[in-house]
Formats: C-alpha cells, sequence, structure tokens
C-alpha cells in the first residue's frame, strides 16, 4: 500500500468540506468533487472563511491559511480521483446511493486505494461488498463541524485489513484527531447513544413536558453539556436523525426503542430539517 499523500473527498456538503478542510490543513494534496458545481463553489467559501476564523483566533498564520487552500482542488469529474491513495466518500445516509459512489470509486482509483466512508450508521461490510476491494474498504465517521471536533470513529468491515486501519488511524491522527476503534453494528458508537437521547428529548416534546427551550435547558445545565438535544438535533440535521434513527430500528431487530418519534417524522415531512432549512425545533431567521 502507497504511502498516502492525496485524499479524495466525494460529496462537498457539510461533512465534506470540513474532511477537505482539516485534510488539506494536515498537508494532503486534496481533491473534492461532487455532483454540483454549486456545492463545490460554496465548499470553496465555507473552507476559506473557516480558515479566516482560525486565522483570527491565532491558531494559524494567514501562510498557512493560504497554503491550506492551495492544496484543495475542486471539480464534478471523478478522473483525478485516480491520484488519491485515500478517498472518503461524504454522500447523504443512502446505501443505494452509496453503492453507486463505490462502484464507480473503483472504476476510478487504483486497485490499492483505499476506500473510507463517513457513514454514521450504515454497515461497512455493505458498503464493501458493493466493490472488488473488500480489504481497502473502511468506516472513518468525522464527527460535525469536522474542523472543530477531535474524534474519528474508525469502523474495519469483517475484510478490513490491519494495513487499511493502520493507515487510516495515522491519517486521523496527522489531521489532529483522536480515534476510537467500533465494531460494525448500526450506529457504531456515537449515534448508536446519542441519537436515542435525541429522540428522547423530542418525545419529552411531543408529550409536552416542557418546551423546546426548556427541555435543552435542562440538560444543559442538568448535565453540563454543551448544547441541548434538540438544538443539537437541529445542528445534525432533523432528515439525518431520522435516517439514522431507521438504521437503529431496522437494524436492531425492530426493538421500540429506537422507534422514531412522531413529531420528529412530521417535521421532516414539513422540511423544517433544522440550521440549513432555517426550521427545525428551533426557527434561524432572527440569527440564533
Amino acid at each position: 500500500m502507497n504511502e498516502i499523500r492525496t485524499v479524495g473527498v466525494v460529496g462537498a456538503g457539510q461533512m465534506g468540506n470540513g474532511i477537505a478542510h482539516v485534510a488539506a490543513l494536515a498537508g494532503y494534496k486534496v481533491y473534492l468533487t461532487d455532483i454540483d458545481q454549486g456545492i463545490l463553489d460554496g465548499a470553496v467559501q465555507t473552507i476559506r472563511r473557516n480558515l479566516g476564523r482560525q486565522v483570527k483566533k491565532g491558531r494559524l498564520s494567514q501562510e498557512q491559511a493560504d497554503a491550506t487552500m492551495a492544496r484543495i482542488s475542486i471539480g464534478t469529474s471523478a478522473n483525478p480521483l485516480g491520484e488519491a491513495q485515500l478517498v472518503v466518500e461524504a454522500a447523504t445516509e443512502n446505501m443505494e446511493l452509496k453503492k453507486k459512489i463505490f462502484q464507480d470509486l473503483c472504476e476510478a482509483t487504483p486497485s490499492d486505494c483505499i476506500l473510507a466512508t463517513n457513514t454514521s450508521s450504515l454497515s461497512i461490510t455493505a458498503i464493501s461488498s458493493f466493490t472488488d476491494r473488500p480489504q481497502n474498504v473502511v468506516g472513518m465517521h468525522f464527527m460535525n463541524p469536522v474542523p472543530v471536533m477531535k474524534l474519528v470513529e474508525i469502523i474495519r468491515g469483517l475484510a478490513t485489513s490491519d494495513q487499511t486501519h493502520q493507515a487510516v488511524v495515522d491519517v486521523a491522527v496527522k489531521m489532529g484527531k483522536t480515534t476510537v476503534e467500533a465494531r460494525d453494528m448500526p450506529g457504531f458508537i456515537v449515534n448508536r447513544v446519542l441519537m436515542p437521547y435525541i429522540n428522547e428529548a423530542a418525545y419529552a416534546l411531543y408529550e409536552g413536558i416542557a418546551s423546546a427551550e426548556d427541555i435543552d435547558t435542562a440538560m444543559k445545565l442538568g448535565t453540563n453539556v454543551p448544547m441541548g438535544p434538540l438544538y443539537l438535533a437541529d445542528l445534525i440535521g432533523l432528515d439525518t436523525c431520522v435516517a439514522i434513527m431507521e438504521v437503529l430500528h431496522d437494524g436492531l431487530g425492530g426493538d421500540s426503542k429506537y422507534r422514531i418519534c412522531p413529531l420528529l417524522r412530521k417535521y421532516v415531512e414539513a422540511g423544517w430539517l433544522g440550521r440549513k432549512t432555517g426550521r427545525g425545533f428551533y426557527e434561524y431567521g432572527s440569527g440564533r
């Protein structure tokens, strides 16, 4: 397996542009790809803005920020991914979409290229089965927002090799992250615990136990977490929360403790997905 010098990132949304940011900052050449040029252009603006914040806080010099941006290239074509030794997929939590992406990546990349997925809940073993190199497929679950959060969950599929596992651990550490290894089970570690917590907070609101503000205040001040569960859900995206809860419910035998709160489903049906749409459990038009 070759030394990792170039990292490809598939999907330029919130997670993808964050992964591109930390990879380039760590010194890797980065190719960020998406089917939507507008999303790519927005990703570049987001990365530049976030680097600017790091400069203002004294965490980076302007020269470091400029060098980081210079290491990032973007495009809608998968062809440049052929130069990568590691590609991280950061698309929507949809198994059929990931199947197509990973099948396409097998054609676009050399056979020894590591294919990682940023999935937050889906089976790494299942994803690896869509490829011609299951030994080179691994879960690399970054937390949101990627430039700020220090954790990366590393998840091995049944066929993931020791060499692949160690290579992505080394990459994550070079990015300044702390890694934990999780079994290939629905939700891994973080979302197996976090999503039922958010779902139960939604039930508390649904059942009229308290307002969203009081639920979040109670959990912040009562358990010393930095933000309440409903505000956190809005930050994650309510559609993402529902998708992960569906994986937990289906993948763990339909256990009723993973039954999705009807209010959470209703908000998603209404298009109230959280901060990204301006409304979720809270409204964000006033600059909250």
